[in-house]
């Protein structure tokens, strides 16, 4: 079995090439991104009986991700079908597994590329005898030049992502059916489909950086023919394309050659003693109390001395000429029914005395004297004193 050149503009990355099965004919590059989605393209007219279709897909090269356009070709044998080959994440970065002929179609990464390949198996044709069928619900294919067709329908998947694996990628496995057509006998891309490879890489218009996912060229009617008549653009990009793919080139990835396995093992001892002086050193600076002294200016906690005003918590004394419940002192003098002792002065008819004035009927008295008749002219003189006696009795209004 011989290499395929399928591998042979990208050999001066880092990859692997083994012929041994389908699955190891893979190219490990290393590449942490992957490639844009499958872009909307028309399938080109069948352009004569015998050729099989071979959908486009994604390489890499000098100058990152490239759109290789899907085409017609002739199998290598009768009887013999495409696998399409795919990306796949795996584990560090993406590999790519080459495609192969083989007398069933196998496992292809679950990717979407249209036509009869829907992400499993294929629908869009069959062998029976030498004479190769034809499913026109898949396959642009015209009557008037070839009789042995037949209409199925076939679901249509309408996913476009390009990888199985990683992030955002497809969460496919191989069926054990596609499993056992891994140990089959397979044939390498023919000599016609590396031609149309290489012809992919040298034109700038399929880098992915100048079409961003939109290839001008997305589809030719023969291998390696990219004349303007026998050639089909995309429609559209197959969804969003990240800068970082289209950016994607060898220089702005790991340099290729290196296992980063290999490199940590040999720097991993010198890092150890390198780090302890660094730390050491690191630590040194630390302890300038460069940041210890914007602390100490950090006591202008003059803004404390704010706070301290801030005792105007006077507020609060306020609060405190509340007890002037004082209202509650009122309900106190109420007990001034002391208006009540008021007729305890009652007892002023100690005036009662006053009635006791009566008797001053002294004047009754004065009559005895009366028996002094020689003496009447004195007490004449007694009703003056008599209007004198009145003016004591205000004295109990002194008191």
């Amino acid at each position: 079995m011989r290499t395929p050149r399928l591998v042979s503009p990208i050999a001066c990355f880092l990859l692997t090439v083994a012929a041994a099965s389908p699955l190891s004919a893979q190219i490990s590059i290393q590449i942490t991104v992957g490639p844009p989605p499958i872009p909307i393209y028309e399938q080109p007219i069948l352009p004569e009986d015998g050729f099989l279709w071979t959908p486009g897909y994604w390489a890499w090269g000098e100058d990152g991700y490239f759109w290789v356009p899907g085409t017609w070709v002739r199998a290598p044998q009768l009887g013999l079908l495409w696998t399409p080959g795919y990306w796949a994440w795996g584990g560090d970065f993406f590999e790519f597994h080459a495609g192969y002929w083989g007398t069933h179609v196998g496992y292809y990464g679950g990717i979407n590329y249209g036509y009869g390949y829907g992400g499993s198996g294929f629908e869009g044709g069959y062998w029976q005898n030498q004479n190769y069928y034809y499913n026109r619900s898949v396959s642009n294919v015209s009557t008037t030049r070839v009789t042995n067709v037949y209409n199925r329908t076939v679901i249509v998947n309408n996913t476009t992502i390009a990888y199985n694996g990683g992030a955002g990628g497809l969460r496919t496995a191989p069926t054990p059916q596609e499993r056992q057509v891994e140990k089959e006998h397979h044939l390498q891309p023919t000599t016609d489909q590396d031609r149309h490879h290489q012809a992919a890489s040298q034109n700038r218009e399929l880098l992915a950086s100048v079409n961003r996912g939109k290839p001008a060229v997305a589809a030719t009617a023969r291998p390696a023919d990219f004349s303007p008549k026998n050639v089909v653009p995309a429609k559209a990009p197959g969804g969003k394309v990240e800068e970082s793919t289209l950016k994607a080139t060898p220089k702005t990835l790991p340099p290729p050659g290196k296992s980063p396995a290999t490199e940590s093992r040999p720097s991993s001892p010198e890092p150890h003693p390198a780090p302890t002086p660094a730390p050491e050193r690191h630590p040194a600076p630390a302890p300038t109390p460069g940041p210890e002294r914007r602390p100490t200016p950090a006591p202008l906690p003059a803004p404390e001395r704010r706070p301290a005003p801030t005792p105007l918590p006077a507020p609060e004394r306020r609060p405190e000429p509340a007890p002037h419940t004082a209202p509650e002192r009122r309900p106190e003098p109420a007990p001034r029914p002391a208006p009540e002792r008021k007729p305890e002065p009652l007892p002023h008819p100690a005036p009662g005395p006053k009635p006791e004035p009566a008797p001053h009927q002294a004047p009754d008295r004065r009559p005895e004297p009366i028996p002094h008749a020689g003496e009447q002219p004195p007490p004449k003189p007694a009703p003056p004193h008599e209007g004198r006696e009145p003016k004591p009795r205000p004295e109990p209004v002194r008191e």
